[in-house]
């Protein structure tokens, strides 16, 4: 029972760490006015727990994803996992914001839990039986953002908001103890120094699959970061819907995403990275193509709305994994260093789009501005997609 684990880290283990990194993000969101409350502060001084995190997590993809390389997947995983259990625990102890910023800040850390397991499946699995095994945890990532504030709202109205931070800090002891007993090293070629490592990064870096697969990730999340920018604003200026049922209907684009890596698990086996990527894009770019056209048209209500965008989920569910399995094969000795890097461009190309739809939609006609946006992100992800495509032909000829 108390004996370090040998042998790689079952499906579950990894469905369970993508899940904790996920909740961490938005399971105390219904907080936030009783956090402000409690420490006296403005509500806008309280989100900095949501941006500083979200900017915390992309740094750390860039450092955590190269030292899992050089020193394994175990270790690096071990620790930040500890971190962010203390920093959970010292969260909901804090007496003042700015501590609480501080170590809100250290519970980034839980982000290695994602990036790690995306490595740890491509060092045990072959191109696309990773891609498969990466629509199953991606699963987890759909139905995690869904569970995580109704969690969060219910231990808030029993028992406070810290209990949702005494919450996190059992979840990351729990995952302690699973990534002890069930997370043996994957990473069997680790680099003898960091300055080797180092020397391999041009590799990588000069390589356009990585940087074309790494794009088609960052651009097909930053629809879904726009959808949720945009969509409350559309809800209430042009169709009237009453935030209740507006939860409803935002859950259509996650069902869509749980479809299609559903579907990401059952074919990516058969059919190459980019058949399914590609296939992923062009279900995204139809769905809201004909959301726009119906919309010209003069139909614009719910059932076309949430309609267009639940195609949107499902072909970020057939992309994703696929694409992720793809970027972390380019080199696989820097799976980690791909897995970071790729998450860090996904953050920052997200936070761009965020503030972008927040600019630019306006209550006159949002739907077709957030449609709009929506599209563009489809689009240059298709894009990146045709290029992996094309050069991988171009290699294979």
């Amino acid at each position: 029972m108390f004996r370090p684990a040998a042998t790689p880290p079952r499906m579950s283990t990894l469905v369970l760490f993508t899940a904790a990194s996920t909740l961490s993000l938005n399971m105390f969101l219904p907080s936030l006015s009783n956090m402000a409350q409690t420490f006296g502060v403005g509500y806008g001084l309280v989100t900095l727990s949501i941006a500083g995190y979200l900017a915390v997590t992309a740094v750390l993809q860039l450092l955590l994803g190269p030292l899992s390389d050089r020193f394994g997947r175990r270790p690096v995983a071990l620790v930040s996992i500890g971190i962010f259990t203390v920093a959970s625990l010292d969260c909901a102890l804090a007496p003042g914001i700015w501590l609480f910023l501080a170590f809100r800040a250290c519970q980034g850390t839980i982000i290695a839990s994602w990036a790690l397991s995306q490595a740890a499946i491509r060092d045990t699995a072959p191109p696309q039986e990773a891609a498969s095994r990466m629509g199953y945890v991606a699963m987890a990532m759909a139905i995690a953002p869904a569970m995580g504030p109704m969690i969060g709202g219910a231990l808030d109205q029993f028992l406070g908001w810290r209990a949702s931070f005494l919450a996190f800090a059992i979840m990351g002891a729990g995952m302690l103890w699973l990534c002890w007993s069930d997370f043996g090293e994957t990473n069997k070629h680790p680099s003898r120094t960091m300055l080797e490592q180092f020397h391999a990064y041009p590799r990588l870096f000069r390589s356009p699959v990585f940087w074309g697969y790494a794009a088609c990730m960052a651009f097909s999340v930053s629809a879904f970061y726009t959808f949720l920018s945009g969509v409350p604003l559309v809800a209430a200026s042009m169709m009237s819907i009453q935030p209740a049922v507006l939860g409803i209907y935002m859950g259509s684009i996650t069902a869509g995403f749980l479809l299609g890596s559903f579907l990401s698990g059952r074919y990516a086996k058969r059919y190459a990275l980019t058949t399914m990527v590609l296939t992923g894009r062009l279900v995204a770019c139809t769905g809201l193509l004909c959301g726009v056209a119906v919309f010209l048209v003069g139909f614009v209500n719910p059932l076309t709305l949430f309609g267009a965008t639940m195609f949107v989920g499902i072909g970020n569910g057939l992309t994703m994994p696929s694409a992720s399995a793809g970027a972390v094969s380019v080199r696989p000795q820097l799976a980690g260093s791909a897995s970071g890097l790729a998450g860090a461009l996904i953050v920052g190309v997200g936070a761009v789009f965020t503030l972008l739809t927040g600019s630019i939609l306006s209550q006159e006609n949002a739907a077709h501005e957030l449609l709009g946006l929506m599209l563009l992100c489809s689009t240059i992800a298709l894009s990146a997609a045709t290029l992996v495509y094309m050069v991988e032909r171009r290699t294979r000829s």
